[in-house]
């Protein structure tokens, strides 16, 4: 009797595990065109706030490739019947407005902080979406990874 209690018992808790799933390639690809749209408003605020030029070329970098980034995104997004999102994310816009608050140094410093954790946290989402068998989103997340480890060490090297 007690055998057939453990035994029932390891049976439900095997029924009751449920296999986690990845994020469906909808949710990648929001956040993706989300994260474009507001890199490229860094890179202008970059542009127009930061007193060094290697923070203004940056941003210059980061306008163009995320500019890229948000057509290719909004691309796959309409061939995926979705509607892209038009703005980046409440978080990303409350790190805009934290940094339009700042120029020169001050700016800079703060700028290059936040793309060092951006970046990593992009680059590491794009790792997952690589992995999964997702078509053109996963082939798209491949393609990008080499920029995105681009922009980390640019920003990584301003940070110092």
């Amino acid at each position: 009797m007690r055998s057939m209690l453990l035994n029932a018992a390891a049976a439900l808790c095997l029924l009751s595990a449920t296999p986690v799933l990845a994020d469906p390639p909808e949710a990648f690809l929001k956040e993706a065109i989300q994260g474009n749209l507001a890199e490229v408003q860094m890179g202008q605020l970059a542009q127009k706030n930061g007193s060094s030029d290697a923070v203004k070329t940056f941003g210059k970098t980061l306008e163009m490739d995320h500019g890229k980034g948000r057509d290719e995104t909004v691309k796959l997004a309409k061939a995926m019947k979705m509607d892209p999102p038009t703005e980046p994310s409440a978080e990303a816009k409350s790190m805009y407005m934290k940094l339009a608050k700042l120029n020169g140094a001050a700016f800079d410093k703060e700028f290059a902080s936040h793309m060092v954790m951006d970046h990593k946290k992009d680059i590491a989402a794009y790792e997952d979406e690589a992995k999964e068998k997702n078509g053109d989103v996963s082939k798209y997340a491949t393609e990008t990874l080499p920029t995105l480890k681009k922009h980390l060490a640019t920003a990584e090297a301003l940070a110092k």
